[in-house]
């Protein structure tokens, strides 16, 4: 039954998930919560785990996902669920993409969901800031993952300044984790 879900679960977030990883997070976190298959801090763990580890997230959090509930076979399952759709759906775009692209109504669609993507992403950021940053601060319990957050949105925005140039995002998550392994210990 668990590979029958995880394949449904992943074919879902594969089918339905527009923008790239960064949109499909909010749904990939509902469908392990709907399924049960990991807690609420679990899922934020594996999300920032998921961003840090080369390759596509979308396919490491099914990969993971998979790997959990199932085993190595859970894993295969979970990734070729989660890229099947895409894969067809580049099949079928790339024979009606000539025709398509000239459409003045497909360019509309198009164009109509570049800003819903770009609020997808927007709240899941600010999602994973309020649980993170806001809840501990509220509740006055762990300060480090507000402190966290500011030093290194100090560090983005400020690194122009001092380098001359901005940082880049895999130098961001070097630092991340050096700050990590600094305060959390290995």
């Amino acid at each position: 039954m668990i590979y029958l879900d995880l394949l449904i679960g992943f074919l879902k977030v594969g089918l339905f998930s527009f923008g790239g990883a960064y949109g499909a997070i909010p749904l990939i976190r509902d469908v392990v919560l709907d399924y049960g298959w990991m807690d609420e801090d679990a899922v934020m763990d594996m999300i920032a785990v998921s961003e840090s580890t080369p390759g596509p997230i979308m396919v490491n959090l099914a990969t993971y996902v998979g790997s959990k509930q199932a085993g190595f076979p859970g894993a295969v399952l979970a990734t070729a669920a989660v890229v099947l759709p895409a894969f067809i759906i580049i099949l079928l775009i790339m024979v009606l993409l000539k025709r398509l692209l000239q459409n003045r109504y497909f360019q509309a669609v198009l164009s109509g969901l570049k800003p819903c993507i770009m609020g997808i992403i927007l709240a899941t950021g600010c999602y994973m800031i309020i649980k993170n940053c806001a809840y501990p601060i509220a509740e006055k319990r762990d300060m480090i993952p507000f402190m966290f957050t500011a030093v290194l949105a100090v560090i983005f925005y400020g690194s122009e300044k001092v380098l001359k140039k901005k940082i880049t995002p895999i130098m961001l998550i070097i630092v991340s984790a050096l700050i990590g392994v600094a305060v959390y210990g290995i």
